[in-house]
Parts: structure tokens; sequence; C-alpha cells
């Protein structure tokens, strides 16, 4: 009995191991302690906030981050939002409207998230801007881009991070990873990182 296949072998083994590695990286990060005492949401530049105080709906707003990483609110004025938990600012808006508000009970919550994002270009089955919702390793992030095509150049994907203004550029090779050689390079993404695979 033949069997055909819509995929090229190579490039069906190379699909089954990266699902594999995905799902075992997804156990391990689940069980991992670490990642739920740092996993907080920090809000980033293009958030979009509301923030309500309770009985007092006319102060409610609704509005995003600006490039700045403030909003501005009434009574309060401007306030530094970028890098903070939605807990760290509820707390910093509870002090700065006790001012005007007797025991203000203010309420943050992120409507939506913006700021999070990854891109994908190259040899890829589906190039694009993805959203970085969870911790998301590089092997992940290729899987949902759909995997590499047979042209990627495996041992040459590059990894383009800001760090502090300036552009770091990493050379990461998928083969070592798969081999088991190079797990290390299976490096965790953050926002505005830019996966290439030549």
């Amino acid at each position: 009995m033949i069997i055909q296949t819509a995929n090229p072998p190579s490039r069906t083994i190379f699909l089954v191991l990266l699902l594999a590695l995905v799902m075992a990286m997804n156990a391990s990060l689940a069980q991992n302690p670490a990642f739920g005492e740092t996993g907080a949401y920090l809000i980033g530049v293009g958030d979009v906030l509301t923030v309500s105080i309770w009985k007092n709906e006319e102060l409610t707003v609704t509005l995003p981050v600006r490039p700045d990483g403030r909003i501005s609110l009434p009574l309060v004025g401007e306030v530094e939002v970028a890098g903070r938990t939605p807990d760290a600012v509820r707390e910093l808006l509870t002090t700065g409207f006790e001012e005007f508000i007797t025991s203000p009970g203010v309420a943050v919550v992120v409507e939506e998230i913006n700021s999070r994002k990854i891109f994908i270009m190259g040899e890829v089955e589906a190039p694009g801007v993805y959203d970085l919702i969870q911790p998301t390793r590089l092997l992940q992030a290729l899987a949902m881009a759909g995997g590499l095509t047979e042209f990627a150049k495996k041992d040459q994907v590059v990894v383009l991070r800001d760090v502090g203004g300036t552009e770091q550029r990493t050379v990461v090779s998928i083969k070592d990873i798969q081999s088991g050689k190079g797990l290390d390079a299976n490096m965790r993404l953050e926002p505005g990182d830019t996966i290439i695979v030549p």
C-alpha cells in the first residue's frame, strides 16, 4: 500500500519535531513556579485602559497609553503607567485621588493589549505581526507563523531586539535547538522583537 503525503517527508518530520518541542516547553512553563511570580502583566504604550472611581462615574475614562508612557486623568493629571502592573497603577492613582476624594475605590482595567507585538518575516509560512500575550519562546513563535518553509536556512535565524536604544542582533541555529545541543538559544521573546528567517 502506497501512502502519499502532501508535504515532503523532511518538512513533515520538521513540523512534527517542532510541535513536540512546543508542547514540551508549554508544559515546562506551566510547572515553573517562577512563571507565576513574574508573570504579572506590564502595561505598555498603545494599551487601552479604563480607570474608574467607585461612586464617581463622571471620573471614569477609557484612554490609550501615549507614546511617552503616560495617561491624562481628571484631577490627578499626568500619570506614568507604562512598565507598571495594573495593581501598581491602581495604588498610584488611589494615592493621587485621595487629595480630592475620601477613600476612593479606584479600578484599573486593561481593555486592549496593543503593546506586546513581535514581528516575523522571511522564510516562514505566515510572516506577519503577532501578539505576545503569554511568555513565548523562539520556536513557539515560529510555530505561530506556521513553521519554516523548505527554503529556510535553519542555522541562520536572526532575532533583533532593542536593548536600551541599541539594536542587538542574535543569530540562532534552529537545527541545534531541535537536536538538543543548543536549547539555551531558544530564547524567550520580548515585545518588539523581530525574527528574520533567511
